[in-house]
Order: C-alpha cells, then structure tokens, then sequence
C-alpha cells in the first residue's frame, strides 16, 4: 500500500506534526480562511476545528489501538473531512451554512489524493469516510435508517466511521455537543446489533442486494428470485483511463454500445449538449435487451447519477449488470490523452473530475475495480 502522505500521529508521543502539514497543501490556505458558523462551531474557522479533530482523534484510545494502516486512513479523513467547505459555504438569513460539504468533500478528497498517488484501495476507504462523516449524527433521522446504515457499510467501515464523527464532535465548541455524542453511540450500537459495524452487510445473493437498494421497504435476508435475462457490462472510468484496453483483452468480441463512436458516426462533439448521442445509445440498448442479448455500454459513467440513468434502463429489462471501473495514475492518464489522435481537452477532463463518484456494490450486480491494468482489492471487503 502507498503510504498516505500525511504525518499520522504514532506511540509514543501521538504528536501531530502541524509544521510538517502546514507547508505543503493549499487545500489546507482555504480552510483557513473559511468561516463556520458559531452557534455549531464556536471554535472558529474550518482549519481551527479540523486541527481540533485531528488532536481529538490522536487522543482516542480506541484510535491508538488500530493497525498503523487504519490509523493513517482515519488520521486523513480527519484532515479532509471538511475540505469542500470552503466551496460550500454560503451565508443564507443571516447564517453560514455549508449545505453539500460531504459528497462534496468525497470527490475533491479523491482528487487530491489521486494527485499524490496514494493507493486506490486505501483512497477509497478515506473518500467514503469523508462522504458520510455526518451520518453518525443523523442516521435516526432517516426514514429507514436501516436501509442507511447498509448502505454506508457497502463503502466505509462504521466503527471507523464511528471514531471520525466522535473526534468530530470533540473537535469543535458547541451547545448539543452531548446530544451528538450519544447519537453517535446509538449509531455504533445500530450496527453492532445489525452485523454491520466493522464490515459491509452481507446479503443472501449478489441479485437479492441489487434488489434491496432498489426497493425501498424490502427485507435484507429476502432471497430475491433471480429473474435476469441478459447480461450487461457498464464501463465506468476517466477518458484515457484504459477502457478500451480492457474490453480488448476481456471482452473483444462483445455487441457493444460505445459512445465515442456513436460521435464519430454523427459527427457529434465530445463536449457540449450530449442529449442526442445518449438517446442514439440508449436506443441501441433497448434493440439488445429487448431480445436479451449480452452486450457492452462504453462511456465515462463518472458519476452515480450518469450511471443510474443507464442502470434504470437496464433494470427494466432484467438485465444483470456488471459495472468495470477502470483508472490509471495522473502521470499515466494525461501522457496517454496527449497520445490519444482526438485527445479530450485537460481542460475538460479536469471538469469532469467535479463528479468523479467510484462506483460500488449499491449500484449493480458486481464492480469489478482495474488501476493501471491491473485488478483492486474492493474498497471494503
């Protein structure tokens, strides 16, 4: 595993070397001068209260006793948990609020940890604790907290989850602080009594979960009847990520749907208003699952919603899907599209990178997860 690049507090000082952090990250300029608001952050600006985090998770016994490769990807979703708030922000009636920080926080997290080459699986862990650092405060306030809780616990391991939201309230000067505080117990308990604290829920098949996400009310230990008729790859991935390498030593000769040739055919842009492209492939697929053929979906899928617009359309045909996400290093991606005879513009690669979202197991029948050619552990197992 690449070491995450960040000084984590170690025996037996369990010292945070804020010199050391300081002068290397811009990221950590703007939270400096983000404000908070002070009636749940009365500590101050964003930087002050992640340094307080930071300070309370080291203090944590339960933090001390971790593996060192736990510590550090607790240790860096505590330096990142807030990182998009300084692009959230907004003063609204008198009032800063920070709506979106999470999800938010989750891609510039991947981002910034993508530039440095951390490790995937060890990346991941970190964005999906980033994503949902605030669901440990809330969870009963979900109208199926079950349902939230199993979701969570297909990214992001609950009892590390549980530690980040209890440095997080430590972390800051607020009225309800013992208020979040049992919240979070009540969250760990939760998932202790539902089998899913320190990993994913199990479900009794691959069609049974792919069912339960999709069905609001539906028993997790139902066996679901598996009613697939066809057998469909969605590719998942940055333009220049390695893609069609993968479908040409894994699936060459596969009926597919590709959207860079639905361009070529229409003399379509690759960027702009996608809208006539798109319903050109999905009208492609409809032909395939209609009469229940395997086939392929070729695109860059980045985002959870881009994705669900396609699985929604599989679905309805019984399809059973496998999505291939596909990565490759900074160096890597870029020196390949300048390479490419019809490169993507940086400029728009870096766009797409807004809404850069890994795909996981909530999405479809399978993922399967390739950097650099080769095959990643899950990001939970």
């Amino acid at each position: 595993m690449t070491q995450l690049p960040f000084p984590t507090p170690a025996p037996p000082a369990w010292h945070v070397d804020w010199l050391a952090l300081t002068g290397q990250f811009d990221w950590i300029a703007a939270m400096r001068d983000c404000p908070q608001d002070p009636i749940f952050h009365g500590e101050g600006n964003v930087w002050t209260h992640v340094g307080m985090v930071c300070e309370a998770l080291a203090a944590l016994d339960e933090f001390r006793a971790l593996p060192e490769p736990e510590r550090q990807i607790l240790f860096a979703a505590a330096l990142l948990h807030d990182v998009a708030k300084p692009a959230c922000t907004r003063s609204e009636d008198g009032r800063i609020t920070s709506r979106g920080h999470s999800l938010r926080g989750a891609v510039s997290a991947r981002r910034i940890l993508w530039d440095l080459g951390v490790d995937f699986t060890a990346r991941e862990q970190v964005c999906a604790l980033v994503q949902y650092h605030q669901q440990p405060f809330h969870l009963f306030n979900n109208p199926d907290p079950q349902r939230k809780a199993f979701l969570i616990s297909q990214k992001a391991r609950c009892d590390h989850l549980s530690l980040l939201a209890q440095a997080d309230v430590l972390g800051r000067e607020c009225r309800d602080k013992t208020d979040l505080l049992t919240q979070i117990g009540l969250f760990r308990e939760f998932c202790l009594d539902h089998d899913c604290l320190r990993g994913p829920k199990r479900f009794r098949s691959a069609h049974s979960r792919f069912v339960y996400f999709r069905t609001p009310g539906r028993d997790p230990d139902y066996l679901a009847y598996d009613d697939t008729r066809s057998n469909v790859t969605l590719m998942a991935g940055l333009p220049a990520s390695g893609k069609d390498f993968w479908i040409a030593h894994h699936l060459p000769d596969s009926p597919r749907i590709s959207l860079d040739e639905i361009r070529e055919e229409t003399a379509a842009a690759r960027t702009g208003n996608q809208g006539a492209v798109i319903q050109a492939a999905r009208e492609k697929a409809r032909q395939f699952l209609r009469a229940g053929d395997n086939f392929l979906w070729n695109a860059t899928n980045l985002s959870r919603d881009l994705r669900m617009q396609v699985i929604d359309l599989l679905a309805a045909y019984n399809a059973r899907i496998r999505i291939v996400y596909v990565e490759a290093s900074r160096e890597t991606l870029f020196a390949r599209n300048r390479a490419r005879q019809a490169a993507v513009p940086e400029q728009a690669i870096q766009r797409m990178m807004d809404r850069w979202e890994v795909p996981d197991l909530t999405e479809s029948h399978q993922v399967e997860w390739w950097v650099d050619g080769m095959p990643a552990h899950p990001p939970q197992q």
